[in-house]
């Protein structure tokens, strides 16, 4: 079975607010499972490092996930039809796309699930999930200031700040136990969020606009990431292992959804919004630990959980141009 598409205008290209109404409720929806699979992410990492290794938690969720992909890719082979109406390629056939994805590879896995998954050694998963909310930061300075391929304004600039706000109000850092753990976990925490800033930056402005399906666009993120963890072994997966279903089901849930699926859905949204708005996942990841230790594990449902939901909404809102400062001019003012 096949699949063909057309390939999508960047973000903000004219005519983007035309777009059907069923095409952005799939956006959305799409945004949503990534916020519900990775914040749920930092749970099942927790859980795995109670029987394996850091390194042997990144190399599984890797390998898991690219598996995941290239079956998915084995089975539809998707393709891009290009002007002229002639299918493209399934896989790229430039040398230089397979090395823009390898310094994707470094930047959106190896490096980040290696730092995220050797800093919860160390620091809570509330503080994780905390510094992973650094992303949009990361990525605005990123996109604005390195590749140059977004341009903020003030409304969208304070989204990133309300919405970084509506984080921390969540996770409520005034409580002390919140806060736990070491310096380096925590530094471990912002180099992560940092390689996904540059992540988010870099596809945009080198690989988003050429001729990929999304589907084989995730799959070459992952796939080449698999490959570098696959030469990276002897060093980061060689160790004793102690697996039950809890752990087990953590690392699968970690490569085929957090690694594998998650990432189809994000180059969508990637393409529909652009990085800096694509990167507001982050606010809908914190929320989501909150839902689960109150669902799964009887936490208390305190005041500030759903005042912090209400401003995370408002900064997403904010910095996808959805709401915005003052009044719009008027046509021909």
């Amino acid at each position: 079975m096949s699949s063909t598409e057309q390939i999508e205008a960047p973000a903000g290209a004219s005519g983007s607010s035309a777009s059907p109404t069923p095409k952005r409720l799939s956006t959305w929806l799409q945004f949503l499972a990534m916020g519900l699979v990775w914040g749920a992410s930092f749970l099942f990492m927790k859980v795995a490092l109670d029987g394996v290794s850091f390194g042997q938690v990144a190399w599984s969720r890797t390998l898991l996930g690219a598996l995941a992909l290239g079956a998915i890719v084995l089975v539809t082979r998707p393709r891009v039809t290009a002007p002229d109406g002639t299918p493209g390629p399934v896989l790229p056939r430039e040398p230089a796309v397979w090395g823009h994805f390898l310094v994707v590879s470094l930047t959106t896995c190896v490096i980040p699930y290696l730092c995220f998954a050797w800093a919860e050694q160390y620091v809570s998963s509330s503080l994780a999930s905390i510094y992973n909310a650094t992303t949009p930061i990361m990525t605005a300075l990123m996109a604005t200031l390195v590749f140059r391929v977004e341009r903020l304004g003030l409304s969208r600039w304070a989204g990133v700040g309300v919405g970084i706000l509506g984080v921390l109000v969540v996770i409520g850092p005034w409580q002390i136990t919140a806060l736990t753990g070491s310096v380096a976990g925590q530094l471990a925490c912002l180099v992560a969020t940092a390689c996904y800033g540059f992540t988010f930056g870099y596809q945009r402005r080198f690989l988003s606009g050429r001729p990929i399906a999304p589907a084989t666009f995730a799959f070459l993120s992952i796939g080449v990431s698999a490959v570098v963890m696959l030469v990276l072994t002897p060093v980061v997966a060689i160790g004793p292992v102690a697996l039950d279903w809890p752990i087990a089901l953590s690392l699968v849930a970690l490569g085929v959804l957090g690694t594998g699926l998650a990432y189809i859905w994000n180059i969508n949204v990637l393409r529909a919004w652009g990085p800096t708005g694509t990167s507001t996942v982050t606010y809908v990841t914190p929320v989501v630990g909150v839902a689960l230790g109150v669902v799964l594990l009887g936490e208390r449902f305190s005041w500030h959980e759903p005042l912090g939901a209400a401003l995370v909404l408002v900064g997403i809102l904010l910095t996808q141009g959805r709401l915005r400062f003052g009044r719009r001019r008027r046509a021909g003012a």
